[in-house]
């Protein structure tokens, strides 16, 4: 199916066709990533900016060298340092940036719609790379995108999504985008950070660890979110790890080749116990490696290239 965005701001908008217009232009870039010389000209000429108003290591680094690896010239801004720290808006930080012939801008911000927002004020692409608590996009496809190399289709499959859901951006990326696919969905964790309004989204809702495992092909943890809540949402890590954290007995429920995924920063110890995140059935640094391609199949499509064009 032709990709006929220039933005690429949430799954929600998103069809399954486009999801996979996506992914097997990632497939012709994977392929790319594996040559000895791991590069395309595709965005020769072209300045990709990087506004991170959070913190982040794996994104941003994954949006940097993918947009290197397509040829661009790529500025990452320290937005600590920059003019929104004298009380520049948004609106004049990126229309500034736009005027100083950036051609595509990436941005992750700490208010939901963000990206949404000056997307429709730039007439260049821009790339949500987390807005809030909202959603996350490149992070699910990087994720299904791995899950489809395992199994070659979500369809039927059943994951569990189990941790702190409430303020995951990664978890409302991944319902859309799972869904989509073919798989069901049961989200699972405390009830304040699992509530029964997500049922509204067509997952399944579960505050019991051992039936929410039993029969789920993969299971994806989530840290708790410290920086998004205003109250803690259960009394200790200790206890949370208690009753929710995935330990080798609790793995034991669910299916006996199931996969065990994380998007990171791990909380070893926390949501999973150590040996569990470096076990065979932990795909957490394929979900890394994919992040590269994936990346660089959203810069380029959003810029106006084609999958054809990449998979010839």
């Amino acid at each position: 199916m032709p990709w006929n965005r220039k933005d690429l701001i949430s799954i929600e908008q998103l069809s399954a066709e486009e999801i996979n217009t996506i992914f097997e232009t990632a497939d012709a870039f994977k392929k790319v990533l594996g040559r000895k010389t791991a590069k395309t000209p595709a965005l020769r000429g072209k300045n990709v900016v990087n506004l991170f108003f959070e913190n982040s290591t794996r994104t941003r680094v994954a949006f940097e060298m993918a947009a290197k690896r397509l040829s661009a010239d790529v500025t990452s801004l320290d937005m600590k340092t920059s003019s929104t720290a004298k009380g520049e808006t948004l609106r004049d930080t990126v229309e500034n940036i736009r005027a100083l012939q950036a051609d595509i801008i990436i941005i992750r911000h700490s208010a939901p719609g963000s990206a949404g927002y000056i997307a429709k004020i730039l007439d260049i692409p821009v790339l949500n790379a987390g807005d809030g608590a909202h959603e996350h996009p490149t992070q699910a496809l990087l994720d299904c995108f791995t899950l489809r190399e395992k199994w070659g289709s979500l369809k039927g499959r059943k994951v569990a999504i189990l941790g702190d859901i409430l303020y995951s951006r990664v978890a409302r990326s991944n319902i859309w985008a799972m869904q989509k696919l073919g798989a069901e969905v049961t989200l699972v964790g405390p009830s304040t950070l699992v509530p029964k309004q997500f049922e509204k989204l067509g997952v399944k809702v579960s505050h019991e660890l051992k039936p929410a495992l039993a029969d789920k092909d993969a299971v994806m943890l989530l840290r708790i979110q410290h920086e998004r809540q205003n109250a803690s949402a259960f009394p200790s890590l200790n206890e949370y790890k208690s009753m929710f954290g995935l330990n080798a007995d609790r793995f034991s429920w669910l299916k006996k080749d199931a996969i065990i995924m994380h998007p990171g920063p791990i909380n070893r110890g926390v949501e999973i116990d150590s040996d569990l995140a470096d076990c065979s059935q932990s795909v957490i640094l394929e979900q890394v490696t994919n992040g590269l391609a994936v990346r660089m199949a959203a810069l380029y499509l959003c810029n106006g290239g084609s999958a054809e064009a990449a998979i010839a």
